[in-house]
């Protein structure tokens, strides 16, 4: 009895699972397949109700929520949330202030993407902070000690910091592949041995000097020819006077932003790199090396990060010194968290950091201490992560219910067409 149900059933249930009949069936020219989906169809698919939805909504839920928690916070501490809210709004919508915010989000920004490079391959570059340090000190030895024309003087000390970026983050790239160090140990390290090279190298006795009239020690200033102006010129021309000065390397942060979207989304660079972190054994299947492309990511990861550093010694400081800012990468990775490492979303989320940052030194006025601005940025990131892991499992239940829906009807599709 066995062999009929055997024989006769057995070819059926097959036919109706093989999802290639009901496509062969419903498509006239015998092609298999799902046909391929346009580039508009697929945007405007992510734009739809449910995409806006993932896309807009986590992000703003996530910071309502952190915004809830902060007051209560504020509450906590003896202050009046509300109160304390206004005075950082006000305050940080001033002509000033403005001009602060996005000085502040062009570092952050950049720093954000240094990190956000490494993140689309599942590496975490925590060595952010010292490859910029390291390529800011030396670049400014460099365009301090030559004097060049412009622009070949701008251009110098930019490349100059984009190799020793991009050297300095391959160092953690080689060991991975041929030693297996993870890169979050071995970027660690490098950031100490980056702080021990320029407190060696930042002395008057090597690569810098003493200010006269203080103890500030400082790489010698970069001359005239090798400075950039700010964007103040350009923006009068259109009508916008502003009291402070924008730093003019910020079109640069823009252009990076654009290149990493385009390079990561629309590139074969980009597929081999998410495909190399995703599954490395896939992208071995596929003819990509991973572990070459491991170097390669820590290094484009690196020359980003050598980038950091730039609007500053080239529009305001023109020289390193023990004043130069510090803890950059580390910010960066919060912003790319927030970001999700999106150009569009890491600009935003380095807005909000900009404000906060911008805005902590008025809380004082209101008797609040200005360290709560760093609790509030905790509080940022960890909802975030939070909302943003929530809303990737509902994400998945939505699209494994499509997936079956979809089955589903295939299957009462081939039934049809068999009993026909």
């Amino acid at each position: 009895m066995s062999e009929p149900n055997g024989g006769g059933e057995g070819p059926s249930p097959r036919k109706d699972a093989d999802p290639s009949g009901p496509s062969d069936r419903s498509d006239p020219s015998g092609r298999s397949g799902p046909e391929p989906v346009p580039a508009w169809q697929a945007i405007l698919r992510g734009l739809g109700p449910r995409g806006l939805g993932l896309r807009i909504g986590a992000p703003v839920l996530a910071l309502l929520i952190s915004l809830v928690i902060t007051m209560i916070l504020l509450r906590v501490t003896g202050a009046d949330p509300f109160s304390s809210v206004q005075s950082m709004v006000d305050y940080g919508t001033t002509e000033n202030s403005i001009v602060d915010i996005v000085n502040r989000a062009t570092r952050y920004y950049l720093s954000a993407v240094a990190v956000a490079i490494g993140f689309r391959m599942a590496l975490l570059n925590i060595g952010v902070d010292g490859q910029y340090r390291l390529a800011a000190f030396l670049a400014a030895a460099l365009g301090g000690a030559l004097t060049l024309p412009a622009p070949f003087g701008q251009m110098l000390v930019i490349v100059a910091a984009m190799v020793v970026g991009g050297l300095w983050a391959a160092i953690a790239g080689v060991l991975k592949v041929t030693r297996g160090v993870s890169e979050v140990l071995s970027t660690i390290m490098l950031n100490a041995i980056a702080t021990g090279l320029i407190a060696y190298l930042l002395n008057d006795q090597r690569l810098a000097e003493v200010r006269p009239g203080s103890n500030n020690v400082a790489t010698p200033r970069i001359p005239d020819e090798g400075r950039v102006g700010s964007l103040n010129g350009f923006l009068s021309a259109i009508g916008i006077d502003l009291p402070g000065e924008v730093y003019g390397l910020l079109p640069l942060a823009i252009v990076v932003g654009i290149v990493f979207w385009v390079v990561l989304n629309h590139t074969r660079f980009g597929f081999d790199l998410k495909v190399s972190g995703l599954s490395p054994s896939a992208a071995r299947a596929s003819g990509v090396d991973a572990r070459r492309m491991v170097v390669y990511t820590m290094v484009a990861s690196g020359v980003v990060a050598g980038l950091i550093g730039m609007p500053e010694l080239l529009g305001a400081s023109y020289e390193y010194s023990l004043n130069f800012p510090a803890g950059l990468g580390f910010t960066g990775i919060t912003v790319a968290l927030l970001g999700r490492n999106h150009p569009v979303g890491i600009a935003l989320a380095a807005l909000l950091f900009g404000f906060l940052d911008q805005t902590s030194d008025v809380l004082q006025e209101v008797d609040v201490p200005k360290e709560i601005v760093g609790v509030m940025q905790g509080v940022v990131v960890l909802t975030v992560v939070i909302v943003y892991e929530l809303v990737r499992r509902w994400e998945i239940r939505l699209q494994q219910r499509a997936v079956a829906a979809e089955l589903a009807t295939g299957h009462d599709l081939a039934r049809e067409g068999s009993t026909s």
